[in-house]
């Protein structure tokens, strides 16, 4: 029996924003144009960057935010609208997938696993992600966090993008960079892998993983550690 085979039926989710693809130059290229058109200077690169993986509306409001500036809903919500256009038209120009992430997919899936994403990012942005990356072929499921009934690090953000792609609870992963995945995936009671290099203001050596792995060649041999060792999980919910 091959070590793969354990891989067979579980089902494997997968952040997008800083785990799957680096769309860092996409984000803050659009929050510092809305910076930019509001008379206000932009943020370096690194400072911004640190925001992503909340969702784009809370970086667009802690982009303001860091800068003095807190403006009103009623005007939050107008520069909210100009972000997604902009954002929409421009969320594959620079951003690309991390090296590794297409042979680990396909390997996965070869293996007979299931993939969704779960990310706190709009569906609807997400998937012309995918698309333009040629990444789509893998996934069973893309749940936004306006597809799951309470975005990460809510549980039932996970536990939604599994079920979505035919899989169960008891036998999945978590594969985040960030503080939001890796408390959905304490609260559904599913092992967690965390990557070195994505976008977040904890430090991820902190965050608690099972696995932190520093490039996507390990992920197929993390996936099968945690399932074989865990092969009945409790939901925790």
């Amino acid at each position: 029996m091959s070590q793969l085979d354990v891989l067979r039926g579980a089902t494997i989710a997968f952040d997008l924003d800083g785990t799957l693809v680096d769309s860092a130059p996409d984000l803050v290229n659009t929050l510092n144009l809305l910076l930019d058109q509001e008379g206000v200077p932009a943020l370096p690169f690194e400072d911004a960057r640190r925001f992503i993986g909340h969702g784009a509306r809370r970086m667009l409001e802690r982009g303001f935010s860091v800068q003095g500036l807190e403006p009103a809903p009623a005007e939050m919500d107008a520069l909210w609208a100009r972000f997604l256009d902009h954002y929409e038209a421009h969320s594959a120009d620079l951003t690309r997938p991390y090296s590794g992430v297409p042979e680990a997919l396909a390997t996965l899936k070869g293996a007979g696993a299931k993939l969704a994403v779960c990310t706190n990012k709009l569906t609807y942005l997400s998937t012309p992600i995918l698309d333009a990356l040629d990444l789509s072929q893998y996934f069973d499921a893309v749940i936004g966090r306006d597809l799951a009934p309470a975005p990460k690090p809510d549980g039932r953000h996970l536990i939604c993008a599994v079920a979505a792609a035919g899989g169960r609870i008891d036998r999945a992963v978590m594969v985040g960079d960030a503080s939001t995945d890796a408390g959905a995936a304490r609260a559904a009671g599913v092992p967690l892998i965390l990557m070195s290099f994505g976008y977040t203001e904890i430090p991820v050596a902190d965050l608690g993983a099972d696995i932190l792995l520093d490039h996507f060649d390990g992920m197929a041999e993390a996936c099968i550690r945690l399932l074989g060792a865990c092969p009945t999980q409790a939901s925790g919910l």
